[in-house]
């Protein structure tokens, strides 16, 4: 069952309430306060007061017809039933929605990222720690409607951010539901989570209503790429990408409350024995996108799903193999996040 996260503060400790989503929502939880910083404008409520966000719908919605979503492109008919390597149908699938308090701080500032996990993946890694969702599909359908509310209730919840969680699959559909938001009032920036593995056309087409990309560069070793990830071609794609998310957002930029508004944030997670390649990923970052880059270098690596079939990486990094990240990453400058 998709369900909603709700965390009710009460002095000084944060309590979870589980309830169905969408089921009688209306008086059901606590209503925290909301802040907002009505000087920032969400770039995607220009597109809409012009009627190009509704011209965009109807581009990403072709794309369904013979799938082209990302760079598998399947080239299936998912509005006819078929499915492709991601498994997803053309109905939205969600797992849960809920203001996420683990995620980057310039995300999380007070009341948390209003994050909705979307069912199914295009990369599907073998090592994948959401695997339930990712490889099993597990979730529930819902409409765009139903999105649209549940991005309203995050924002009722004083969430500073609608977090997309891995989107690709479901650009067409999430653009849709923006829409709907927007008629509701909706005013967060919008966060694309995403594994880096993106349609450049897709991302071109996102331009404008993406107020912050978060990627996560996984490789940059086609032999890896291809070999937990079969994605040969992740390498080069992930590099036109970030570059391209980069010339639309910019550098990471926060209120004076330190919350983000706008930009660029990269996650990379290091792997053991260096498999994620992470000197050639941090020199990427350096010195074809910015040093001014923020940079989340996790460590929280574990050998998930089937990741013990591989020796190599079935095994949680070192302490030492962190640090040797972190300091790398400082020795080329880069000094924002980790």
């Amino acid at each position: 069952m998709f369900e909603f996260v709700i965390p009710v503060k009460t002095g000084i400790q944060v309590k979870a309430l589980w309830i169905p989503a969408f089921a009688g929502m209306t008086n059901c939880y606590r209503r925290i306060r909301i802040v907002t910083n009505m000087a920032f404008t969400p770039s995607y409520l220009s597109l809409f007061e012009k009627g190009e966000l509704s011209q965009r719908v109807q581009v990403l919605q072709e794309f369904l017809k013979e799938c082209r979503l990302c760079p598998r492109e399947c080239r299936v008919n998912r509005l006819d039933g078929e499915i492709g390597y991601c498994k997803a149908r053309s109905e939205l699938m969600v797992s849960s929605a809920f203001p996420h308090l683990g995620e980057e701080p310039p995300l999380v500032g007070n009341h948390g990222s209003g994050t909705i996990f979307l069912t199914h993946c295009n990369l599907r890694c073998i090592f994948c720690q959401n695997y339930d969702i990712s490889h099993l599909g597990r979730g529930e359908q819902i409409t765009p409607f139903d999105m649209a509310r549940a991005m309203m209730k995050l924002q009722e919840m004083g969430c500073h951010n609608i977090n997309f969680v891995t989107p690709t699959h479901y650009a067409s559909q999430i653009v849709a539901s923006l829409s709907k938001a927007i008629e509701m009032g909706l005013h967060l920036p919008i966060v694309y989570n995403c594994s880096g593995y993106e349609s450049i056309e897709v991302i071109q087409l996102l331009e404008g209503i993406v107020d912050i990309y978060m990627p996560d560069i996984k490789f940059m070793d086609e032999k890896y790429s291809n070999r937990y990830s079969n994605a040969p071609d992740y390498p080069e794609v992930v590099k036109k990408v970030l570059k391209e998310m980069h010339r639309q957002v910019g550098d990471l930029t926060t209120n004076s409350r330190g919350i983000a508004e706008r930009g660029l944030l990269i996650r990379h997670l290091v792997m053991p024995g260096g498999v994620a390649s992470s000197e050639s990923v941090l020199k990427f970052i350096a010195e074809e996108i910015s040093v001014q880059s923020y940079v989340n270098i996790m460590d929280q690596y574990r050998p998930e799903y089937r990741a013990h079939e591989y020796a190599e990486i079935s095994r949680r990094i070192s302490h030492q193999e962190y640090l040797d990240a972190i300091q790398l990453a400082r020795s080329l400058r880069l000094y924002r996040g980790f």
